[in-house]
């Protein structure tokens, strides 16, 4: 596993922030009320999310922990209102705001990146928007995402299996085999079943299974 510099993984959050703004410039308003795959939540709703991620450091951070008397989720549903704005356009515009954003929870910068490789998904996928990623920010996500629970479950959906992306390098444990492309893979970690039906191998069937599990 190469560690990447910090000014490298902001480039790649910086390019993923703007190409995702740039793929929500002219949506109407029943696609900003699409379901996004993350549960419970609209394509809207998850970009400010996003924002509201690139708006808190550390401070401010375990300020809204105390806050919401350790409830993490209910510290998520707070900053998500928080960034929602007025209507669409304002949420997009605030979201546009924090694209060159540096600020962070107390997580790694690769963190970061995965959240907005790994909800710019959640947000295309259900509009019928595809991306293709450079496979160095896609593999990064890969890499980190393999070697931890933080935040989202993912190396213990994929323990005791062998995951080998088809275009790129990431490969990654033993155990059946979970193959296809390095996109889908992550998603697949990160909990999102649907995305196993891009996946081969003897190990998909219990991928799938795990993905489906919060």
């Amino acid at each position: 596993m190469t560690t990447l510099a910090a000014t490298t993984v902001w480039s790649m959050i910086r390019a993923e922030r703007a190409a995702l703004a740039d793929d929500l410039g002219a949506l109407t308003a029943d696609q900003w009320a699409t379901p996004s795959l993350c549960d419970g939540l609209t394509v809207r709703e998850v970009l400010a999310h996003l924002t509201a991620g690139a708006s808190l450091d550390t401070v401010r951070w375990l300020a809204g922990v105390v806050r919401c008397r350790f409830d993490f989720d209910r510290q998520v549903a707070m900053r998500l209102a928080e960034q929602l704005g007025s209507g669409p356009a304002d949420t997009l515009d605030r979201f546009r705001r924090v694209v060159p954003s540096t600020t962070k929870p107390p997580l790694p910068a690769v963190a970061m990146l995965g959240e907005t490789v790994v909800h710019g998904e959640d947000i295309r996928r259900p509009l019928g928007i595809r991306r293709r990623y450079p496979v160095e920010t896609v593999t990064a996500v890969a890499e980190y995402y393999r070697g931890t629970d933080l935040v989202v479950v993912a190396k213990g959906r994929i323990g005791g299996l062998r995951l080998a992306a088809d275009d790129g390098p990431f490969t990654t444990g033993d155990g059946p085999l979970v193959t296809g492309a390095t996109l889908a893979l992550v998603m697949a970690m990160t909990g999102r079943a649907a995305c196993c039906d891009e996946l081969d191998g003897d190990g998909v069937g219990m991928l799938r299974r795990r993905a489906g599990m919060r």
